[in-house]
């Protein structure tokens, strides 16, 4: 059987980080996830907002590097919880247990927090994910000015291709 899905919204409210008794973190947020069709009648996108839950280190991350206003990706499972409210009704809830969440924006183009190229692994480790980049990694890319001012024109070429 297969429960995966995945999720790419905005932040309706910043990540609130709670811990159980054990001391274990639990990090609870929504994420306005617009459809991808339009309404015939008024050309608006419905949206839906869906209940987002992340345990561990994965809580610890999303309540630190995300805000309200920020895109997200979340990659997890779908989660059915039977409650009882206060005047004893049995309820139903739908959620979404995070695995993994990646940005979904860089921080120019979100209301904050910061960005980085790292997603929170088994046993408390950060691991490189592919799509982002970090100031440092960006500096051993992008030429510098003296980098470019090595490159000198080629005076001795006699227009011949070598193919």
């Amino acid at each position: 059987m297969l429960n995966r899905i995945i999720l790419m919204g905005r932040l309706t409210r910043d990540p609130e980080l709670r811990r159980t008794q054990s001391g274990t973190a639990v990090a609870s947020f929504s994420l306005a996830v617009d459809r991808d069709f339009a309404d015939k009648a008024t050309g608006n996108r419905p949206t839906d907002f869906i209940d987002i839950v992340a345990w561990r280190n994965t809580a610890e991350f999303v309540s630190r590097y995300f805000s309200k206003g920020r895109m997200a990706v979340v990659e997890g499972r779908l989660q059915i919880r039977d409650w009882q409210d206060r005047d004893g009704n049995r309820r139903r809830s739908a959620e979404v247990v995070a695995d993994n969440i990646y940005f979904g924006d860089s921080k120019r183009d979100g209301d904050g927090g910061g960005r980085s190229n790292y997603a929170p692994q088994a046993g408390g480790s950060y691991a490189p994910q592919g799509g982002g980049y970090s100031p440092a990694a960006q500096s051993s890319y992008a030429p510098g000015p003296a980098a470019v001012s090595e490159f000198s024109e080629l005076s001795d070429d006699d227009g011949e291709l070598p193919f």
